[in-house]
């Protein structure tokens, strides 16, 4: 499973970070013939925003995001699972209300198309909100269950009762 989210993310990323060197490229290049294109201001944005969340996911997905990796291994035991576990659910929780307001905001856009180009629907850009947070939340999912199958089931005894035996 992480595998195949994996490529998604990454094939994403990689189109998306492409379309907005493109976009921005052939827009510096409109602007200096002169004949500035009106839709480029708005897809670049809207392509960042994109690439942002996406990108984000991927990271979460790589563990490569915001985090203390040093501190959690130095845990042991319960109080490591304990501390993966409640990080694991604030994060979580945050990309569940981050989602459920992105729906809302999609939903509220209605019929509105964006600005600069009236065929596409302003719900469609601002989609990214709710899919990049749930995107976020499969990949905290997915290495929940490989970060607590690093913490050993049965760990040292370290009680002196034990070690006099």
């Amino acid at each position: 499973m992480k595998r195949i989210v994996g490529r998604f993310l990454e094939w994403t990323v990689l189109i998306l970070i492409t379309a907005l060197a493109a976009v921005v490229v052939v827009g510096v290049i409109f602007r200096k013939a002169g004949a500035a294109l009106v839709w480029y201001d708005e897809v670049a944005s809207i392509l960042l925003a994109w690439l942002t969340y996406y990108g984000a996911a991927l990271a979460a997905l790589k563990r490569a995001h915001i985090s203390v990796p040093t501190f959690i291994e130095r845990l042991q035991g319960r109080i490591r699972v304990g501390v993966i576990l409640a990080a694991k659910s604030v994060v979580i929780t945050f990309f569940v209300v981050v989602a459920w307001a992105g729906w809302r905001v999609t939903q509220a856009l209605g019929e509105l198309t964006l600005v600069s180009l009236p065929s596409v629907s302003a719900a469609v850009a601002q989609s990214v909100i709710p899919i990049g947070a749930a995107l976020f939340i499969v990949a905290e999912l997915i290495n929940l269950r490989d970060v607590l199958a690093t913490v050993p089931s049965n760990p040292p005894r370290t009680d002196t009762k034990a070690s006099q035996l």
